[in-house]
């Protein structure tokens, strides 16, 4: 059986190798926001302080080592207590939400948004849990989710992720086998495979989830701070376009945000849900708020 698969297998890495062949070199980049749009309305605190009255939590499953594997057993979902996953604490002489990390899943706003901006701070803590232990910390900030919670491998939502892991907050990365999103790449052979990190005026990519290699764009530059500092993101999304801010320095520019329906059309993904990840990092979130906008700003090139 492992001889037959040899060609087809192959003939597979052949066929990603010959897809990333065409990007073009990663070379440094001075990227700036111009015409910020104005806010339209007042601003939402969509954490208040005191409680996590405005959000809803999901846990996967009580061994985080199955979420890839699709088991054949149900996830916890809200069947236990998540008071120790996801919870308000004082943190630096503010209130936080903290999430624990050790159970995979998310803590899901209540509302449906389109066209904001989004802005939060968030820490890493000391904590680190299988089967996470030997990898960067990580989580990720979900946005545009939307569906049954737990419909991607039993612990998330389906959505578009602003990746938030040591070294790659900024990554895209499509939660769901149906999610698309269009962006420009460049190989930069110091990464991890499949090497593509954002470049404006790259070539044009479809990320998807569906396999290599087109699972995930690195951020065009890591611009978090040290752990144990306060790191502020800035998700500018409006109609099928977003752009990811780290430090205020933009590091991922997306559009034609959609999902597939179950012909194969693509359908823009414009709105849904804000989730925050748990998956294996314990994280401090706080002043997270968003503003209403109309339209993008314009990324540039310095």
């Amino acid at each position: 059986m492992l001889l037959g698969l040899i060609p087809a297998l192959a003939q597979a890495q052949t066929s990603e190798k010959a897809a990333i062949a065409g990007d073009p070199a990663a070379a440094p980049q001075q990227l700036a926001l111009v015409d910020l749009p104005k806010a339209t309305g007042p601003a939402l605190e969509l954490f208040n302080g005191r409680d996590l009255a405005d959000w809803e939590a999901w846990l996967g499953y009580a061994d985080p080592a199955l979420t890839y594997k699709r088991p054949p057993i149900a996830p916890l979902g809200t069947s236990v207590d998540t008071n120790q996953a996801f919870s308000v604490v004082t943190e630096d002489g503010a209130p936080a939400l903290r999430v624990e990390g050790k159970t995979w899943g998310s803590l899901v706003h209540k509302a449906d948004l389109r066209d904001y901006r989004l802005s939060l701070e968030y820490k890493w803590g000391d904590q680190v849990w299988a089967p996470r232990l030997t990898e960067p910390q990580n989580n990720g900030l979900l946005f545009h989710s939307h569906g049954n919670p737990g419909v991607v491998w039993g612990t998330w939502m389906a959505a578009v992720e602003f990746e938030i892991m040591l070294g790659s907050t900024g990554m895209i990365v499509p939660v769901g086998d149906n999610i698309r999103a269009r962006t420009f790449v460049a190989q930069d052979k110091t990464i991890l495979y499949p090497h593509r990190r954002f470049r404006l005026g790259g070539r044009t990519i479809d990320v998807t989830n569906n396999g290599n290699p087109d699972w995930n764009v690195e951020n065009a530059v890591d611009a978090e701070k040290p752990v144990g500092q306060w790191n502020r993101l800035d998700l500018y999304a409006v109609g099928d376009q977003a752009i990811f801010v780290v430090n205020g320095v933009p590091v991922m520019a997306l559009t034609d945000l959609a999902e597939l329906d179950s012909t194969g059309r693509r359908v823009p993904l414009t709105h849904g849900r804000i989730q925050l990840q748990s998956e294996g990092a314990e994280t401090f979130f706080r002043a997270i708020k968003l503003e209403p906008i109309k339209a993008m700003p314009r990324l540039i090139q310095k």
